[in-house]
């Protein structure tokens, strides 16, 4: 018998899978993704997942009309693999975090009526999410308050290195492991500012980014820890005194767990402005800023750098319940 895991497409969903599997050690696991989007990067060579599987599967949402017909007849092929795979190793339950990476998976436990527990990362529901959400044997969100388990899921690296913050001498720039374009061009903006208040600069400017982030950089005369994908990002959250960031779900709980203040600029085009809501949830609670893309000003966000952080920070560790990763995976070995 098995614990299935499946989802992903981005780091976002991911996180939450890496998360729940440390505390699966004694379970057999197996990963079922996409060859899309960054599922094999993560968990391709996983030596804690018995088997691996990845789906030529992508996203309906976004796709004109013969992109969507084609992504459902995609999806449609992999949903009968799925259930081959989740015959062959006997599957018990299946931990689905969304993305389209996961919709085969996930209809093809319904389809063999295993139990599907499905956990949403944002405040408002992913597409597929909404859609099963009434089929799943356990629905899990930190923003709604029926959920079984309201902590989310953070590794528990992000809890340890937790410390309050008072000012800045370190600033990081999280545009996740694809880069953000509206985030380079701040921290490039306010790098010779900074370089003035000696605060030191960290910056995930996207893979593909790197090069040219890191020339201008030198162009400019400023020092700057440059990187895209990396698996060091809690360090780098711990040794930052104030961080500005998309509001991916994972990072901002990753960031409010470190008790690390942010600067959340959503992406704009995430579906149904999730990432909005996202930051929405802590700016309400007066523990975090927000701009949108069409908002930045390098003065309004170099004024945050002197505001005494240590009231925000210290709010951080109130809201941030532990455990959540340890709650899920004791759920999925009950069912």
């Amino acid at each position: 018998m098995s614990i299935v895991m499946t989802g992903g497409g981005t780091g976002g969903h991911l996180a939450i899978i890496k998360a729940v599997k440390e505390h699966l050690g004694s379970q057999e696991l197996v990963y079922i993704g996409s060859t899309k989007g960054q599922d094999k990067q993560w968990f391709e060579h996983d030596t804690d997942f018995k088997a691996h599987y990845f789906f030529q599967t992508r996203g309906v949402v976004n796709q004109g009309f013969l992109g969507k017909v084609t992504s459902l007849w995609m999806m449609a092929k992999a949903t009968l693999q799925a259930l081959k795979l989740l015959r062959k190793h006997k599957a018990k339950v299946v931990f689905s975090v969304g993305g389209f990476s996961a919709a085969p998976t996930a209809f093809a436990a319904k389809i063999l009526r295993i139990p599907l527990v499905i956990h949403e990362q944002n405040a408002a529901l992913g597409s597929l999410n909404k859609v099963l959400k009434p089929f799943a044997t356990a629905f899990i969100s930190s923003y709604l308050e029926e959920s079984p388990i309201k902590a989310y899921p953070v590794k528990q690296v992000f809890f340890d290195n937790a410390r309050v913050r008072q000012t800045v001498k370190t600033i990081i720039f999280l545009g996740g492991s694809q880069g953000a374009k509206a985030i380079n061009t701040l921290a490039l903006e306010m790098a010779a500012r900074l370089k003035e208040k000696n605060i030191k600069i960290i910056h995930q400017a996207g893979q593909a980014n790197i090069d040219e982030v890191k020339k201008t950089y030198e162009q400019l005369g400023v020092e700057a820890e440059v990187f895209g994908f990396t698996s060091r990002l809690a360090d780098y959250m711990k040794e930052a005194d104030f961080a500005v960031a998309r509001s991916g779900a994972s990072t901002l709980w990753e960031l409010s767990a470190t008790a690390l203040p942010a600067l959340y600029i959503p992406y704009p085009h995430a579906a149904s402005d999730h990432q909005f809501y996202n930051a929405q949830f802590l700016v309400e609670k007066e523990l975090a800023w927000m701009m949108r893309e069409n908002e930045i000003e390098v003065q309004k966000v170099l004024n945050l750098l002197a505001v005494n952080l240590e009231e925000k920070s210290k709010g951080l560790m109130q809201i941030v319940e532990k455990n959540g990763s340890a709650e899920i995976a004791a759920l999925l070995t009950q069912i």
